[in-house]
């Protein structure tokens, strides 16, 4: 059967520098609270998380330096575009958040952020620990020998 894809669904911005630069142990799916405009802004395509993080304080989450465009109809009742944004998680998921940052040293990047089939706006977070040079040339290294044997092995080598 052929699944009919939702329109509501829709990747809005992608975090594309965080796999490079942090190891991710593990990822969830948050709510975040937003303005109307903010929304409306998000809808055509005016966001950007790559420079933003996430941390929990006073026992909530929040999402840190994330830019969303004003939305130029709304100049009047408008939103600030580098403001704190809260994050909606359980209970249990904050508490896991919070003690992999408090005791293991890791941080809380935004991996990507998105519309689900509801149309409500979800960010996908990992829990992620930052990668040495090292580790990040031996990465790099590995990529471009895969791509080098995919190349060999399409030639038929």
């Amino acid at each position: 059967m052929a699944q009919e894809k939702n329109p509501n669904r829709k990747l809005i911005s992608e975090n594309r520098r965080a796999r490079f630069d942090f190891a991710i142990e593990d990822d969830l799916e948050a709510g975040i609270i937003l303005m109307g405009s903010e929304v409306k802004s998000l809808r055509i395509g005016q966001s950007n998380i790559a420079e933003s993080y996430a941390s929990v304080e006073n026992g909530e989450l929040w999402l840190t330096n994330a830019y969303i465009a004003p939305y130029d109809p709304a100049k009047t009742w408008g939103h600030e575009e580098r403001r704190r944004r809260k994050l909606l998680v359980k209970k249990k998921e904050l508490a896991r958040l919070w003690s992999a940052t408090a005791r293991e040293g890791m941080t809380i990047v935004p991996l990507s952020m998105y519309f689900d089939d509801k149309g409500r706006v979800k960010l996908k977070i990992g829990v992620a620990k930052g990668k040495k040079l090292h580790d990040k040339r031996a990465a790099e290294a590995e990529r471009d020998w895969n791509r080098q044997k995919g190349r060999l092995l399409k030639q038929g080598y």
